[in-house]
C-alpha cells in the first residue's frame, strides 16, 4: 500500500501472533519488544483498561527524535467477564480456574491500539464478545496440559483446540480474540497516515 510506504513502521510488541496478523496487512514493518510493568490505576474499567494499557506502552516507547516517519504500533489484549480482568494465569491451576470461569458463559475480549509518530498518538479499542459452551474437567485439563495458555489474557487462544471444541459463536472481530483487530487497525492506520 502506498500510503504507508513513507513510514517506518515498528510493532512494538512480543507477540508472534500479532506478528503474524499484521503480516496479514501485507505492511513492511519490523518488531521491537517493548518490556513494561502493565499495572493501571484501580477503577479502570472495561475498555479503559486495555486503551490505557496500550498508550502506556506507546508513550514508552523510545521513538528517536531524528526518525520522523516512524510509525509505532502498540497494543493491549485483556479478557473481561463479571466485572473483573481475567489476566495471563500464573500456573496450572490458575489457567483451570479462568477456564471454568468461561466456561458455559460470554465474556468480552478487547484490545486497545495505539498508533504514535514523533508528532501525534492515536488510540482506539475493538471489542469482541465470545460464548463458550461448558466445557468438561477432562476438556480444560487436555488443553492447559497440551497447550500454552499461560502467555495469554483469558488462559485460551481462539486459534488453538480449545477455540475449534469451545467456542459457539462471536461477535465481533475473530482477529481482535487472537489479539489485533486489523481490519479497525488498517482504517485507522489509513486515517493516521494521510
Amino acid at each position: 500500500m502506498e500510503l504507508f510506504n513513507n513510514f517506518k513502521i515498528i510493532l512494538a510488541s512480543q507477540s508472534p501472533r500479532r506478528k503474524e496478523l499484521l503480516k496479514g496487512l501485507g505492511l513492511d514493518f519490523e518488531v521491537q519488544a517493548l518490556n513494561l510493568e502493565e499495572n493501571y490505576p484501580k477503577g479502570l474499567k472495561r475498555e479503559k483498561i486495555a486503551i490505557y494499557l496500550s498508550a502506556l506502552k506507546a508513550r514508552s516507547f523510545h521513538l528517536d527524535e531524528s526518525c520522523e516517519n516512524c510509525l509505532v504500533i502498540t497494543a493491549d489484549t485483556i479478557v473481561w467477564k463479571d466485572d473483573e480482568v481475567l489476566s495471563k494465569p500464573k500456573d496450572h491451576a490458575d489457567a483451570v480456574r479462568i477456564l471454568k470461569t468461561l466456561s458455559g458463559a460470554m465474556h468480552e475480549v478487547i484490545t486497545g491500539v495505539s498508533l504514535r509518530t514523533n508528532n501525534k498518538m492515536t488510540t482506539f479499542y475493538s471489542t469482541t464478545k465470545v460464548f463458550f459452551k461448558e466445557l468438561t474437567m477432562d476438556e480444560i485439563e487436555y488443553y492447559v496440559q497440551n497447550f500454552q495458555p499461560y502467555d495469554k489474557a483469558g488462559a485460551y487462544g481462539i486459534q488453538e483446540w480449545i477455540g475449534h471444541i469451545g467456542i459457539e459463536k462471536i461477535e465481533g472481530s475473530y482477529f481482535n480474540v487472537v489479539g489485533l483487530p486489523v481490519q479497525r487497525l488498517y482504517v485507522e492506520m489509513s486515517r493516521f497516515c494521510s
